[in-house]
């Protein structure tokens, strides 16, 4: 049975199931190996970029590896249980229904209205200090995730699989995992993070620029903006931090009408980024429901592409 065959079943459980409680799933093993190889590498190497470079690098390749194997030897067992396991692993790396699942309690906390359950709520799903945010700056960061993690959770991930299969899809989500335990500016990971966080830079890449045209895409099917979507990516995606997570925040701003980016607090530092899309309105509650069609509508449509390429070219 074909790889994009594999995807489609695995895009459909993941649709279904999400992401279940209580199995150890495949990202929880690559961070703890990540952190227990972290431990290993300081012990011996003083130079921490060579440290997080060599950990990085063992995590991949222990990651694709180990995926590998266990679809080999199944299949050699018999092809079904191959196929099955492959299966699974490429359902592993997807987050369309968890990135849904995890957003939509701060949404209707914010409909109740209840801002500290909210806040709580998004506390779960950004890096951010959430303690003192109001309204618009809940619905601000919540788009943002959204946008952000159709790329990392959904677009990326398809890509990777449709790419190499499973291993390469898990690959992957083993290089975004790293960068979301190490990549950060602080005194503890500036440069033992350094290396996961521009492997995961340099992994997006190309996602995130096809994120551009999904997304405005997507947001004509919605009913939105697709041609100011795709006109703000193009002039304001560069303007965030990451080379690549303002690709989406500007698609997607763009498609709403809405400005995102300004002012937030990490670890009681201020950060203030430069703001993405033009202001037409303010930011309301439904802004966080469009974001769902948005990401529901782009990750279908990154679907319907590889079945597409898959019949007429291969």
């Amino acid at each position: 049975m074909s790889l994009t065959v594999q995807i489609a079943i695995a895009f459909i459980a993941d649709l279904l199931f999400g992401d279940p409680k209580n199995y150890p799933h495949p990202v929880n093993v690559i961070a703890h190996l990540s952190y227990r190889l972290e431990t290993f590498s300081r012990k011996f190497f003083t130079h921490l970029k060579f440290a997080g470079f060599l950990t990085t690098l063992a995590v991949v390749a222990i990651s694709f590896f180990t995926v590998w194997i266990i679809i080999y030897g199944l299949s050699h067992i018999h092809p079904w249980l191959g196929w099955a396991a492959s299966v699974f692993f490429i359902y592993t790396t997807l987050s369309v229904r968890s990135l849904f699942d995890e957003s939509l309690p701060v949404l209707k906390y914010l409909q109740e209205p209840n801002l500290i359950k909210a806040r709580q709520s998004l506390s779960n799903i950004v890096g951010r200090d959430t303690n003192n945010l109001g309204q618009a700056d809940i619905v601000r960061a919540t788009v943002e995730t959204i946008s952000e993690s159709t790329v990392d959770g959904i677009i990326a991930p398809l890509f990777f699989a449709a790419l190499g299969g499973a291993p390469l899809a898990i690959s992957y989500k083993a290089i975004n995992t790293m960068d979301s335990l190490f990549g950060y500016e602080n005194d503890t990971y500036r440069e033992f993070g350094w290396a996961p966080a521009r492997l995961d830079d340099l992994a997006n890449w190309i996602p995130a620029r096809l994120a551009s045209l999904v997304i405005a895409i997507s947001a004509t099917f919605c009913g939105l903006n697709g041609k100011k979507s795709l006109a703000m990516a193009i002039r304001d995606g560069s303007k965030h931090p990451s080379p690549n997570s303002g690709i989406p925040e500007a698609a997607v701003a763009g498609a709403l009408g809405i400005q995102l980016g300004g002012t937030s607090i990490y670890a009681g530092k201020i950060n203030t980024k430069p703001y993405i899309g033009d202001k037409l309105r303010e930011l309301e509650l439904s802004d966080i429901t469009l974001s769902h069609k948005i990401m529901f509508s782009s990750s279908l449509l990154s679907l319907a592409a590889l079945i597409s390429i898959e019949l007429l070219f291969l």
